[in-house]
Protein backbone atom coordinates (compact mmCIF):
# COMPACT_ATOMS: atom_id res chain seq x y z
CA UNK A 1 0.00 0.00 0.00
CA UNK A 2 1.26 3.19 -1.17
CA UNK A 3 0.85 6.59 0.94
CA UNK A 4 0.11 8.30 -2.71
CA UNK A 5 -2.80 5.36 -3.04
CA UNK A 6 -4.84 6.56 0.53
CA UNK A 7 -3.96 9.98 -0.39
CA UNK A 8 -6.18 9.88 -3.40
CA UNK A 9 -8.71 7.81 -1.42
CA UNK A 10 -8.90 10.35 0.71
CA UNK A 11 -9.00 13.27 -1.79
CA UNK A 12 -11.93 11.19 -3.26
CA UNK A 13 -14.00 11.77 -0.12
CA UNK A 14 -13.64 14.69 0.12
CA UNK A 15 -14.90 15.64 -3.71
CA UNK A 16 -18.54 12.75 -2.85
CA UNK A 17 -21.75 14.80 -3.04
CA UNK A 18 -23.27 16.14 -0.07
CA UNK A 19 -26.10 14.24 1.42
CA UNK A 20 -29.75 15.26 -0.91
CA UNK A 21 -31.05 18.52 0.56
CA UNK A 22 -34.14 17.65 1.91
CA UNK A 23 -32.18 15.03 4.10
CA UNK A 24 -29.68 17.58 5.07
CA UNK A 25 -32.67 19.56 6.35
CA UNK A 26 -33.96 16.80 8.80
CA UNK A 27 -30.84 15.32 9.68
CA UNK A 28 -30.46 17.35 12.76
CA UNK A 29 -33.49 16.90 14.05
CA UNK A 30 -32.45 12.99 14.25
CA UNK A 31 -30.07 13.83 16.94
CA UNK A 32 -32.42 16.13 18.76
CA UNK A 33 -34.90 14.81 21.37
CA UNK A 34 -36.83 17.94 21.02
CA UNK A 35 -37.79 17.68 17.67
CA UNK A 36 -41.37 17.42 16.72
CA UNK A 37 -43.43 16.33 13.83
CA UNK A 38 -44.69 19.75 13.03
CA UNK A 39 -41.20 20.57 12.31
CA UNK A 40 -40.44 17.53 9.64
CA UNK A 41 -43.88 18.65 8.08
CA UNK A 42 -42.42 21.79 7.60
CA UNK A 43 -39.65 20.85 5.58
CA UNK A 44 -41.47 18.15 3.48
CA UNK A 45 -44.28 20.09 2.41
CA UNK A 46 -42.09 22.02 0.08
CA UNK A 47 -41.27 18.44 -1.90
CA UNK A 48 -44.13 17.06 -3.42
CA UNK A 49 -42.14 14.09 -4.98
CA UNK A 50 -40.79 13.42 -2.17
CA UNK A 51 -44.16 13.55 -0.07
CA UNK A 52 -45.69 11.22 -2.79
CA UNK A 53 -43.01 8.44 -2.43
CA UNK A 54 -43.81 8.80 1.28
CA UNK A 55 -47.01 8.11 1.17
CA UNK A 56 -46.58 5.34 -0.95
CA UNK A 57 -43.87 3.90 1.00
CA UNK A 58 -46.26 4.33 4.37
CA UNK A 59 -48.96 2.39 2.41
CA UNK A 60 -46.87 -0.48 1.26
CA UNK A 61 -46.85 -4.02 3.31
CA UNK A 62 -44.14 -3.76 5.02
CA UNK A 63 -45.58 -1.11 7.61
CA UNK A 64 -48.64 -3.52 7.41
CA UNK A 65 -51.44 -0.69 8.35
CA UNK A 66 -54.93 -1.09 8.02
CA UNK A 67 -55.67 2.71 7.06
CA UNK A 68 -54.73 4.11 3.64
CA UNK A 69 -52.80 6.90 4.45
CA UNK A 70 -53.29 10.03 2.39
CA UNK A 71 -51.11 12.58 3.96
CA UNK A 72 -47.91 13.54 5.63
CA UNK A 73 -49.59 14.63 9.20
CA UNK A 74 -51.37 11.09 9.25
CA UNK A 75 -48.34 9.17 8.46
CA UNK A 76 -47.03 11.27 11.19
CA UNK A 77 -49.76 10.40 13.86
CA UNK A 78 -49.58 6.72 12.81
CA UNK A 79 -46.17 6.48 12.55
CA UNK A 80 -44.59 8.72 14.69
CA UNK A 81 -41.99 11.36 13.49
CA UNK A 82 -38.75 8.86 14.24
CA UNK A 83 -40.79 6.48 12.02
CA UNK A 84 -41.33 9.26 9.57
CA UNK A 85 -37.56 10.70 9.28
CA UNK A 86 -36.33 6.87 8.61
CA UNK A 87 -38.69 6.61 5.46
CA UNK A 88 -37.84 10.03 4.48
CA UNK A 89 -33.56 9.14 4.93
CA UNK A 90 -34.48 5.84 2.95
CA UNK A 91 -36.67 7.30 0.21
CA UNK A 92 -33.83 10.44 -0.11
CA UNK A 93 -31.00 8.06 -0.18
CA UNK A 94 -31.81 5.70 -2.67
CA UNK A 95 -31.03 7.55 -6.27
CA UNK A 96 -27.15 7.85 -4.69
CA UNK A 97 -27.18 3.82 -3.67
CA UNK A 98 -28.47 2.59 -6.55
CA UNK A 99 -25.50 2.92 -8.77
CA UNK A 100 -23.35 0.21 -9.62
CA UNK A 101 -19.97 -0.10 -7.76
CA UNK A 102 -17.33 -2.24 -9.64
CA UNK A 103 -14.89 -3.94 -7.48
CA UNK A 104 -17.73 -5.57 -5.45
CA UNK A 105 -19.80 -7.36 -8.17
CA UNK A 106 -22.79 -5.22 -7.24
CA UNK A 107 -24.98 -3.85 -10.19
CA UNK A 108 -27.39 -1.70 -10.55
CA UNK A 109 -29.37 -1.87 -7.56
CA UNK A 110 -27.31 -5.02 -5.54
CA UNK A 111 -25.72 -2.51 -2.97
CA UNK A 112 -29.50 -0.67 -2.06
CA UNK A 113 -30.95 -4.50 -1.84
CA UNK A 114 -28.83 -5.13 0.60
CA UNK A 115 -29.00 -2.08 2.17
CA UNK A 116 -32.63 -2.46 2.62
CA UNK A 117 -32.33 -6.11 4.04
CA UNK A 118 -29.48 -5.02 6.77
CA UNK A 119 -32.27 -2.16 7.59
CA UNK A 120 -34.80 -4.81 8.11
CA UNK A 121 -33.04 -7.16 9.85
CA UNK A 122 -31.47 -4.26 11.88
CA UNK A 123 -35.02 -3.26 13.36
CA UNK A 124 -35.57 -7.44 13.93
CA UNK A 125 -32.63 -7.43 16.19
CA UNK A 126 -33.62 -4.30 18.01
CA UNK A 127 -37.35 -5.21 18.60
CA UNK A 128 -36.03 -9.09 19.36
CA UNK A 129 -33.03 -7.94 22.07
CA UNK A 130 -35.83 -5.02 23.77
CA UNK A 131 -33.11 -2.28 23.12
CA UNK A 132 -33.82 1.08 23.95
CA UNK A 133 -33.18 4.52 22.49
CA UNK A 134 -32.46 2.84 18.99
CA UNK A 135 -34.61 4.96 16.94
CA UNK A 136 -31.06 5.64 14.70
CA UNK A 137 -30.17 2.05 13.88
CA UNK A 138 -32.61 2.01 10.93
CA UNK A 139 -30.23 4.63 8.95
CA UNK A 140 -26.87 3.87 10.40
CA UNK A 141 -27.59 -0.40 8.78
CA UNK A 142 -29.25 1.65 5.55
CA UNK A 143 -25.94 3.29 4.96
CA UNK A 144 -23.28 0.79 6.69
CA UNK A 145 -21.72 0.59 3.11
CA UNK A 146 -21.89 3.89 1.66
CA UNK A 147 -17.97 3.61 1.59
CA UNK A 148 -18.24 1.60 -1.54
CA UNK A 149 -19.15 3.97 -3.57
CA UNK A 150 -15.83 5.73 -3.17
CA UNK A 151 -13.65 2.66 -2.52
CA UNK A 152 -15.24 0.42 -5.49
CA UNK A 153 -13.06 2.50 -8.36
CA UNK A 154 -10.08 1.55 -6.24
CA UNK A 155 -10.84 -2.18 -5.03
CA UNK A 156 -11.10 -2.91 -8.89
CA UNK A 157 -7.60 -1.78 -9.86
CA UNK A 158 -6.45 -3.65 -7.03
CA UNK A 159 -8.61 -6.65 -6.82
CA UNK A 160 -6.55 -9.62 -8.04
CA UNK A 161 -4.51 -8.94 -5.42
CA UNK A 162 -7.13 -8.28 -2.26
CA UNK A 163 -8.98 -11.54 -3.56
CA UNK A 164 -5.37 -13.57 -3.51
CA UNK A 165 -5.63 -12.56 0.14
CA UNK A 166 -9.52 -13.78 0.50
CA UNK A 167 -8.57 -16.96 -0.46
CA UNK A 168 -5.75 -17.68 1.70
CA UNK A 169 -8.77 -16.81 4.73
CA UNK A 170 -8.46 -13.12 5.60
CA UNK A 171 -11.64 -11.07 5.67
CA UNK A 172 -12.54 -8.59 2.44
CA UNK A 173 -12.02 -5.87 4.88
CA UNK A 174 -9.05 -6.40 6.20
CA UNK A 175 -7.96 -7.28 2.66
CA UNK A 176 -8.72 -3.95 1.84
CA UNK A 177 -6.96 -1.76 4.52
CA UNK A 178 -4.25 -4.13 3.40
CA UNK A 179 -3.90 -2.95 0.04
CA UNK A 180 -5.69 -0.01 0.38
CA UNK A 181 -4.91 1.52 3.66
CA UNK A 182 -8.65 1.79 4.46
CA UNK A 183 -11.79 -0.31 3.81
CA UNK A 184 -14.70 0.91 2.53
CA UNK A 185 -16.49 0.33 6.39
CA UNK A 186 -14.08 3.17 7.70
CA UNK A 187 -14.38 5.47 4.84
CA UNK A 188 -18.29 4.89 5.21
CA UNK A 189 -17.66 6.37 8.61
CA UNK A 190 -15.80 9.59 7.11
CA UNK A 191 -18.70 10.15 4.57
CA UNK A 192 -21.36 10.43 7.64
CA UNK A 193 -18.74 12.57 9.79
CA UNK A 194 -18.50 14.57 6.57
CA UNK A 195 -22.19 14.99 6.22
CA UNK A 196 -22.69 15.85 10.39
CA UNK A 197 -23.94 12.36 11.15
CA UNK A 198 -24.39 11.85 15.15
CA UNK A 199 -21.63 10.32 16.60
CA UNK A 200 -23.54 7.00 17.06
CA UNK A 201 -23.92 6.42 13.41
CA UNK A 202 -21.23 7.06 12.93
CA UNK A 203 -19.20 4.33 15.13
CA UNK A 204 -22.08 1.99 13.86
CA UNK A 205 -20.89 2.42 10.08
CA UNK A 206 -16.99 2.77 10.94
CA UNK A 207 -17.06 -0.42 13.32
CA UNK A 208 -19.37 -2.75 11.30
CA UNK A 209 -16.61 -4.95 10.56
CA UNK A 210 -14.81 -4.91 14.00
CA UNK A 211 -17.06 -3.78 16.78
CA UNK A 212 -14.35 -5.17 18.95
CA UNK A 213 -12.32 -2.24 18.25
CA UNK A 214 -15.24 0.26 18.83
CA UNK A 215 -14.76 2.12 22.27
CA UNK A 216 -17.65 4.48 22.93
CA UNK A 217 -21.60 3.90 21.80
CA UNK A 218 -20.78 0.58 20.54
CA UNK A 219 -24.59 -0.98 21.05
CA UNK A 220 -25.43 0.22 17.14
CA UNK A 221 -22.52 -0.99 15.55
CA UNK A 222 -22.71 -5.12 17.01
CA UNK A 223 -26.21 -4.33 15.53
CA UNK A 224 -25.27 -3.05 12.25
CA UNK A 225 -22.55 -6.43 12.10
CA UNK A 226 -25.08 -9.09 12.93
CA UNK A 227 -27.72 -7.73 10.94
CA UNK A 228 -25.36 -7.29 8.19
CA UNK A 229 -24.36 -11.04 8.32
CA UNK A 230 -28.09 -11.55 8.19
CA UNK A 231 -28.15 -9.43 5.22
CA UNK A 232 -26.35 -11.55 3.42
CA UNK A 233 -27.71 -15.22 4.68
CA UNK A 234 -30.51 -14.00 2.53
CA UNK A 235 -28.92 -13.52 -0.79
CA UNK A 236 -28.79 -9.37 -0.54
CA UNK A 237 -25.25 -8.91 -1.06
CA UNK A 238 -21.61 -9.60 -2.78
CA UNK A 239 -22.00 -13.18 -2.15
CA UNK A 240 -17.88 -13.16 -2.79
CA UNK A 241 -17.49 -10.64 0.83
CA UNK A 242 -20.23 -13.06 2.31
CA UNK A 243 -17.72 -15.87 1.75
CA UNK A 244 -15.20 -14.12 3.96
CA UNK A 245 -16.86 -12.24 6.55
CA UNK A 246 -16.04 -12.24 9.89
CA UNK A 247 -17.64 -14.81 12.27
CA UNK A 248 -20.46 -13.06 14.22
CA UNK A 249 -20.18 -15.21 16.87
CA UNK A 250 -18.76 -13.37 19.33
CA UNK A 251 -21.33 -10.55 18.69
CA UNK A 252 -23.70 -12.42 18.80
CA UNK A 253 -22.94 -13.91 22.23
CA UNK A 254 -22.84 -10.91 23.62
CA UNK A 255 -26.28 -9.86 22.28
CA UNK A 256 -27.39 -13.40 24.12
CA UNK A 257 -28.27 -14.91 20.40
CA UNK A 258 -28.62 -18.19 19.39
CA UNK A 259 -27.86 -19.94 16.16
CA UNK A 260 -31.45 -21.00 15.42
CA UNK A 261 -32.40 -16.87 16.63
CA UNK A 262 -30.07 -16.28 14.02
CA UNK A 263 -31.79 -18.36 11.29
CA UNK A 264 -35.80 -17.04 12.46
CA UNK A 265 -34.32 -13.27 11.97
CA UNK A 266 -32.95 -14.20 8.47
CA UNK A 267 -36.40 -15.81 7.80
CA UNK A 268 -37.93 -12.85 8.82
CA UNK A 269 -35.85 -10.06 7.28
CA UNK A 270 -36.69 -11.96 3.99
CA UNK A 271 -40.13 -11.64 4.12
CA UNK A 272 -39.58 -7.65 5.41
CA UNK A 273 -37.40 -7.57 1.96
CA UNK A 274 -40.09 -9.33 0.10
CA UNK A 275 -42.91 -6.78 1.09
CA UNK A 276 -40.78 -3.65 0.42
CA UNK A 277 -40.03 -5.45 -2.77
CA UNK A 278 -43.51 -3.83 -4.95
CA UNK A 279 -41.28 0.00 -3.81
CA UNK A 280 -38.41 -0.50 -4.08
CA UNK A 281 -38.62 -2.65 -8.11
Amino acid sequence: MSNRKLYRIMLEIEAFPGMPATAAKLLPLLDNSDSTASEVESILKYDPGLTANILKLTNSAYFGIPTRISSVKQATVLLGWKRLLQVVMTICMSPIMKKTIPGYDLSGGGLWRHSIAVSVASEILVKALKIPDADEVFTAALLHDVGKLVLGGFVKKDLEQIEAMVMKGITFDVAESMVLGTNHAEVGGQILHKWSFPAELVNAVQWHHDPESCEKSCVLSDIVHVANTLGLMTGNGNVEEGLAIEPVGPVADRLGLKDDDLAAMARQTSAGVKKLSNFWG
